[in-house]
């Protein structure tokens, strides 16, 4: 018992060592707005000249960038829009988030989230009964909604006791809407001075409505149950 937490502990300390140098790197100054638009001639050649292997290493480089919560998903998200057209840039984006998220929430539980339910397996009773019943929706709604941080999510739900299935096609199912909004203005990129416009009022307003519509069906079965049991 004693070896595997000394084991999880240097697991910790790499993986905080490799964010920081990753973070202090000079591949921290690539992913910004500016220098996608900077090389936007020069990466489209790349793409063209060598299709297969720019689609493999985007993937990879939107998979590293979110199993270690690495800033620039959006600007990830525009270049595949850029390079890769609509579709199948969707498709990339959506493969390298969806497995990065992946990661990012099997290392949480692997390292977290195992101990933690363990630990308070009595007092999690009724929060875990309410993640399997309703979870898929709470996660969905938060995959809609693009105000929750995507690595939060990611490493909150480690620690619960969701399926990893469940936590899978959520996160892929949630964000393809935010995905396909990210790559079309990705494909438009000269009519945009900054990510910050793309997400408007009214588009963050409509995901908000998804979001809500996604949560509707736990709160019905829930007034429901609290009628019947007045009756």
């Amino acid at each position: 018992m004693k070896i595997l937490m000394n084991k999880k502990i240097i697991i910790i300390i790499l993986l905080i060592a490799a964010i920081i140098i990753l973070r202090s790197s000079p591949l921290a100054d690539y992913l910004t707005f500016e220098n996608i638009i900077k090389n936007k001639n020069r990466l489209l050649n790349l793409v063209e000249s060598n299709y297969f292997i720019s689609s493999i290493s985007f993937v990879l480089i939107y998979f590293a960038a979110i199993t270690l919560s690495l800033p620039g998903a959006a600007i990830l998200s525009l270049a595949g829009g850029m390079l890769f057209n609509v579709f199948p840039g969707v498709f990339y984006v959506n493969i390298g988030a969806t497995a990065g998220a992946l990661m990012a929430f099997i290392v949480a539980r692997y390292l977290l989230g195992g101990k933690i339910q363990e630990k308070y397996a009595e007092s999690l009773k009724k929060f875990n009964r309410e993640l399997k019943n309703n979870g898929l929706y709470y996660l969905l709604t938060l995959r809609l909604i693009p105000v929750f941080p995507f690595f939060l999510i990611n490493f909150l739900a480690g620690l619960t006791n969701i399926r990893i299935w469940t936590f899978f096609w959520t996160t892929s199912l949630g964000i393809l809407p935010g995905s396909l909004v990210y790559t079309y203005a990705g494909r438009n990129l000269g009519s945009i001075d900054s990510p910050g416009e793309i997400f408007s009022t009214k588009v963050i307003l409509a995901f908000t409505v998804l979001g809500l519509f996604a949560i509707v069906p736990p709160v019905l079965k829930k007034l429901f149950a609290k009628q019947k049991a007045e009756l």
